[in-house]
């Protein structure tokens, strides 16, 4: 596996950035509505709450998958950390479910059943204050990751909302989730809270309570399918599977693709499998050499592919493909660059022996 490139550290680095704005924010925010909560009794506000400390853990995972899915590969781990990025992405939709939505049901269905104090106008007026300045804090770190959605998605030639639903990256995702269902809970609790002043019925402020947690909970279900499609192997997206199987099909030595398998082992991190069926006037030196030009083509044009292995295989008859006189031009042009000792010679049964042996796939890494 080779470093990191300069375009990747600065991906990191920004989304880095993007989780400590947000853990900075949810930290004050979920201070002040604690504070406020117990001073003013208010369930909906106690319930934003336990939502903001949640957050602030669910920033800590964030950090630590940052962190740990940057360790280079090693023996144990020949295709590095980065689904480290998944696992603690994935303990973040379990604590936003546990620590925001179950509270949040808790309180709700406590305030409705036994009801709550009446609050003084100043507790609806800390309240208030306590809602308003969350929501702005709340808003700068949505906006923070959302700037960064937006500029990946704008390097990938997507919309912003595909992009969110195809980026092989959680933790920006997470953020920018956490922060969106923050300003949605906002809003309940802001009209929870109205309503039990405009009613004196606290069963509007247990309403909001459980409004929240059902929010938190539908995110937590999203972010954590999510996230575990990625920890039990996703295939990488369509697109790049697709413009791989261009690059493989359309080489001149290629007779047929006869399998394409992609792994996405982290956000930035592709291995590429395929059985090739090559020209039959190629021997194991000139597959050889073909797989590594195949190998620098899909690098190329997919720096994100961290290994490619190719395992030559003969292919049935009926998948042959006839090649256009330009194509077997390419084809020729290609083979006049084999050493000298390979040109002019009857290839094909060294090829039969080869491909009906047991040889490993070849691995152009």
């Amino acid at each position: 596996m080779g470093q990191d490139q300069p375009g990747r550290r600065a991906a990191s680095e920004e989304s880095t950035g993007t989780v400590l704005l947000a853990l900075a924010a949810n930290l004050i925010i979920a201070l002040a509505k604690l504070g406020g909560g117990l001073f003013s009794g208010s369930a909906s506000l106690l319930s934003e709450a336990a939502h903001s400390f949640a957050d602030t853990f669910n920033e800590v995972f964030l950090l630590l998958a940052l962190k740990r899915s940057r360790r280079p590969a090693d023996e144990r781990h020949p295709f590095g950390y980065g689904s480290e990025r998944y696992f603690w992405s994935l303990l973040a939709a379990v604590g936003i479910f546990v620590t925001g939505a179950a509270f949040s049901a808790y309180q709700g269905i406590h305030t409705v059943a036994v009801g709550e104090a009446d609050e003084s106008v100043r507790g609806y007026v800390v309240g208030y204050v306590i809602l308003g300045v969350s929501a702005l804090m709340e808003t700068t770190s949505l906006l923070k990751a959302v700037r960064q959605l937006r500029g990946e998605a704008r390097a990938a030639g997507r919309t912003l909302l595909d992009h969110f639903r195809r980026s092989p990256d959680p933790t920006v995702k997470t953020v920018a989730s956490e922060d969106g269902a923050a300003v949605i809970g906002l809003s309940f609790a802001a009209i929870g809270t109205g309503l039990h002043q405009a009613t004196g019925d606290a069963v509007w402020d247990g309403l909001a309570s459980l409004a929240i947690a059902v929010l938190l909970a539908v995110v937590a279900f999203m972010l954590g399918a999510d996230t575990k499609s990625a920890l039990i192997g996703e295939a990488a997206d369509p697109e790049l599977r697709d413009d791989i199987r261009r690059i493989l099909e359309e080489h001149p030595g290629v007779n047929a693709l006869l399998q394409l398998l992609t792994l996405q082992v982290g956000p930035r991190s592709i291995v590429v499998a395929a059985r090739i069926d090559f020209d039959d006037r190629l021997d194991s030196d000139g597959i050889e050499d073909f797989s590594t030009r195949l190998d620098r083509e899909i690098r190329a044009a997919h720096p994100e592919v961290e290994e490619v292995f190719l395992d030559p295989t003969r292919g049935p008859g009926a998948r042959r493909r006839t090649r256009s006189p330009e194509a077997q031009r390419r084809l020729d042009e290609l083979l006049a660059e084999l050493p000298e000792e390979l040109r002019d010679v009857d290839l094909r049964e060294p090829l039969r022996r080869q491909t009906t042996s047991s040889s490993p796939p070849v691995s152009t890494s």
